[in-house]
C-alpha cells in the first residue's frame, strides 16, 4: 500500500511556511477561511494511481475523486502522453472562425456515445459555464419558435447545478442560494423524487412516480411560461448523494413532451460511467434536449465542459441575422489540451471495458461494506454505479470537519457533505484499497462518534 510515513498525526503544522504562504494568497472555495486557524490545509506535493502524498510523503487514498473529478487516477501515464503530444502541435486556438482536429474528433466521438441524436457540442470550461449555456440556449431557441412567453425554469427540490448566477437560480441547496437571493431570477422546484423522503415502506419506484405526479401538476399549470426542466439525473449530489429510481427520468421525459418543455439533464457529476451506465439517462431509455457534461470528461485532468444538443435546437439558430445566433462565449472554448485529454479518457473506456470492471469492483465493495451498512450509527446506506452514501446519526455540528481530519489520519481523502459520508473514488481503486477504505471508515466512526 503505497502509504510512505504511516505514522503522521497530521498532514502539515498550522505554522509551517506552507500553510502561511497559502493563507497569506490563496482564497479557497467553500471554505470560511478563518477555520484554518485551527484545522491546516493540506499541500499537495504530487499524485500516482490512486492517491495523493503530501509534503511529508504521506499518502491518502483519493476517496472521493477530488470533487468527483478524478475517474482513472493520477498522473496516469496514458492521459499525460496525449497531452504531452498536443504540446507538441497546438495548445489552444481561440474556436470562433477557427477549429482543430481534437474538437472535431471529441464532438464526432460524444455524438456516437451519448443517447439518441444529440449531435451538437457546445464546449465551455466548467460545470456552471454548461448549465448557463443549456438555459440561455433553451430560452433563446423559445424565443426564436414562436413561444416569448416561455422564460422561466423548474428544477427539483435540493438539485445542485452550480453557483453562477444563472446555475445559482435553478439551484435549491440554501447555503450556497440564501446569501445571493437578491440577484438571482425567480425558479420553481418541484418534488424531489430522492427516496429518503418517501413515506416509511413506500417502494422507491411509487415514491418517484408521486414525484412525476407532482411535476405533472406543476406544468399543466405553467407550461406556457415554462422554458425548461433541468435535473440531476439518478443522484443529487451537492444535498447527500441523494438517489432515484429511473422511472422518474422516463416519466420526466414524457410530461415535458405532453407540455412543449425542454428537459435539460445535468450529468456534470454523474456521466461517464458514475451511476454504472456511460450515462444516466441511459438507465431510462430518454434522451434530453440538452445534456451538460463536465468533471470526468476529462479525468479531472484540465477545464473542460460540454452541453450537447438535438439537430431541432441547432438548426432553430441556423439563419442569415444575428438575431438567429448564439452570442455565448468563453475564451478556453474547445481548447485543444483538454479535448485531447476527453478523447484519452474515451480511449480508455473502449480499450479496458470500464463498465464491467465497475460493475465487478462496485460488487467488491458492497460485500466489503457489510460491516458499515450494519453499524449502528449509519443508516440509508445506499450504492448507485460507483457511488456511495450513507448519513451517520451525530448531532456533533463538527462532524464533517472532524471526520475529514480523522480520515487524514486513516490516510483516507474523506469530504463528508453534512453528515452524509460518500464515496466515489477513481475507477481504478483496487481491491486492496477497497478494504482500507472500508475498514479505514469503520475506525473513523467509531473515532468521532463516540
Amino acid at each position: 500500500m503505497p502509504v510512505t510515513n504511516p505514522s503522521s498525526e497530521s498532514a502539515i503544522s498550522v505554522t509551517s511556511p506552507f500553510q502561511q504562504r497559502s493563507l497569506r494568497s490563496v482564497w479557497h472555495p467553500c471554505t470560511q477561511m478563518k477555520s484554518h486557524e485551527t484545522f491546516p490545509l493540506v499541500p499537495i506535493a504530487r499524485g500516482r494511481g490512486a492517491w495523493l502524498y503530501d509534503a511529508d510523503d504521506n499518502g491518502y487514498l483519493d476517496a472521493i475523486g477530488s470533487w468527483w473529478v478524478n475517474l482513472f487516477g493520477h498522473a496516469n501515464p496514458r492521459i499525460n502522453a496525449a497531452i504531452n503530444d498536443q504540446l507538441e502541435k497546438v495548445e489552444h486556438v481561440m474556436l470562433a472562425g477557427f477549429t482543430h482536429e481534437p474538437v472535431i474528433a471529441l464532438s464526432e466521438r460524444l455524438k456516437a456515445i451519448t443517447p439518441g441524436d444529440l449531435g451538437h457540442c457546445f464546449y465551455a470550461s466548467d460545470g456552471a459555464s454548461a448549465t448557463e449555456i443549456a438555459l440561455k440556449m433553451s430560452f433563446h431557441y423559445w424565443q426564436l419558435t414562436g413561444k416569448p412567453d416561455k422564460t422561466q425554469f423548474v428544477s427539483l427540490q435540493n438539485d445542485y447545478h452550480g453557483e453562477t448566477l444563472g446555475a445559482l437560480s435553478v439551484t435549491d441547496v440554501a447555503i450556497f442560494k440564501q446569501t445571493y437571493a437578491p440577484l438571482l431570477r425567480p425558479c420553481s422546484h418541484v418534488m424531489t423524487p430522492d427516496w429518503r423522503f418517501a413515506d416509511e415502506g413506500e417502494p422507491a419506484e411509487d415514491y418517484a412516480l408521486r414525484a412525476a405526479d407532482a411535476l405533472e401538476a406543476h406544468l399543466a399549470q405553467h407550461h406556457a411560461k415554462t422554458a425548461a426542466l433541468i435535473i440531476e439525473p439518478l443522484i443529487q449530489g451537492a444535498m447527500g448523494m441523494g438517489m432515484y429510481h429511473p422511472v422518474y427520468l422516463k416519466r420526466a421525459r414524457e410530461i415535458c413532451d405532453k407540455y412543449q418543455v425542454h428537459l435539460i439533464a445535468d450529468e456534470i457529476a454523474v456521466g461517464f460511467g458514475r451511476t454504472g451506465s456511460m450515462f444516466a439517462c441511459e438507465q431510462a431509455g430518454i434522451t434530453p434536449d440538452f445534456l451538460c457534461l463536465a468533471k470526468g470528461l476529462s479525468s479531472g485532468y484540465l477545464p473542460i465542459s460540454v452541453v450537447l444538443t438535438t439537430d431541432a435546437v441547432y438548426q432553430s439558430f441556423y439563419g442569415d441575422t444575428l438575431a438567429h445566433t448564439f452570442l455565448h462565449s468563453h475564451t478556453h472554448t474547445g481548447n485543444a489540451l483538454a479535448c485531447r485529454a476527453a478523447l484519452a479518457v474515451l480511449d480508455i473506456f473502449e480499450q479496458d471495458d470500464v463498465l464491467a470492471a465497475n460493475k465487478a469492483k462496485a460488487d467488491c465493495l458492497n460485500n466489503a461494506a457489510a460491516a458499515l451498512s450494519s453499524h449502528p450509527k449509519v443508516s440509508n446506506f445506499r450504492n448507485c454505479g460507483m457511488i456511495w452514501a450513507f448519513e451517520v446519526e451525530t448531532e456533533n455540528l463538527q462532524f464533517s470537519q472532524q471526520f475529514f481530519q480523522a480520515g487524514l489520519k486513516q490516510h483516507l481523502l474523506l469530504r463528508p457533505l453534512g453528515n452524509t459520508v460518500y464515496f466515489m473514488p477513481p475507477y481504478i481503486i483496487t481491491r486492496d484499497e477497497i478494504e482500507l477504505l472500508v475498514n479505514g471508515t469503520l475506525q473513523i466512526l467509531d473515532t468521532v462518534c463516540n
